[in-house]
């Protein structure tokens, strides 16, 4: 099994798209809180589900479940609480929901976890990953940048 990863922002659309076609994924598992917000550009909830199909021939999955709180995300990004916190708090939070039990595998499985960071290093989607291939057992992942 393969996971793919990627972020939209600092890329144009002919880029994300380019990557995701070439990717081979076979949907976008989009773990972002919020994705209608004005910032998010052509990665806006309808409009991602319309172009993923155009252009890719891909599925559209939104899964809350693997976001992190806004609370959580607050104190990071607002509150100075740091990645080290972040990341203790956010894999907390997988292990409190169960994730691993409570997301269906074939969503995961050849899908393409998306968020807003650009790069995967200080980012949740790489931190699902992780926690996901802890649990479920080895699987490469691969970022696409």
């Amino acid at each position: 099994m393969t996971v793919h990863t990627i972020g939209f922002t600092k890329k144009p659309a002919s880029e994300f798209f380019r990557l995701l076609k070439d990717s081979g994924a076979k949907r976008v598992v989009d773990v972002r809180l919020n994705n209608s917000s004005q910032l998010a550009g052509f990665a806006k909830r309808d409009d991602l589900a319309y172009f993923l199909s155009s252009i890719c021939e891909m599925e559209y999955v939104h899964l809350p479940i693997l976001a992190p709180t806004k609370e959580i995300l607050d104190e990071y990004r607002k509150g100075g609480g740091g990645w080290d916190r972040y990341e203790k708090r956010f894999m907390d939070l997988m292990h409190e929901r169960q994730i691993e039990k409570n997301v269906q595998r074939d969503l995961i499985e050849d899908g393409c976890l998306l968020c807003s960071e650009a790069e995967p290093h200080h980012c949740h989607r790489r931190l699902v990953g992780e926690y996901l291939q802890e649990h479920w057992g080895q699987y490469s992942m691969e970022h696409l940048e």
